[in-house]
């Protein structure tokens, strides 16, 4: 009997936000993220590490393609959504530090049962972001 075919990874990440100026700004002026692409109301994309993080306005994304466009299913979520970024130890203690200085009110910072730590914080549109130590999740 053959194992189960599973994905490699995770290539894309989304988060939802009505403002994506306000969002854009966020992800560029706190944690450094600058767009390869974007569309005005719709859409900001980054890349990340091996991944790439995707913003879009859910009233914008819901609504079905438009003829010529690429035939991407409408899709879209209201409220917070979550995201966790990756950062090692060191890298936490200056992530604290930066937040800190640039008004990003920190909600949680602790160290999980198992190990590793995790920073909690809030994008403009009200997201769950954390940085946390990949050990968190017995990853490397």
């Amino acid at each position: 009997m053959s194992e189960p075919l599973t994905p490699s990874g995770i290539l894309e990440t989304v988060l939802y936000a009505e403002d994506l100026d306000a969002a854009e700004a966020f992800y560029r002026d706190v944690l450094g993220l600058t767009p390869f692409t974007k569309a005005h109301g719709r859409h900001v994309f980054y890349r990340c590490g091996d991944q790439v993080f995707l913003l879009f306005n859910p009233k914008a994304t819901v609504e079905a393609p438009k003829p010529g466009a690429l035939p991407v299913p409408p899709h879209g979520a209201v409220g917070e959504g979550h995201v966790c970024f990756r950062a090692s130890a060191d890298e936490l203690d200056q992530w604290k530090g930066a937040l800190t200085a640039k008004g990003v009110a920190i909600e949680a910072d602790f160290t999980w049962p198992g190990g590793g730590r995790s920073l909690y914080f809030r994008d403009p549109a009200g997201n769950c972001l954390e940085l946390a130590e990949p050990r968190i999740w017995k990853l490397t």
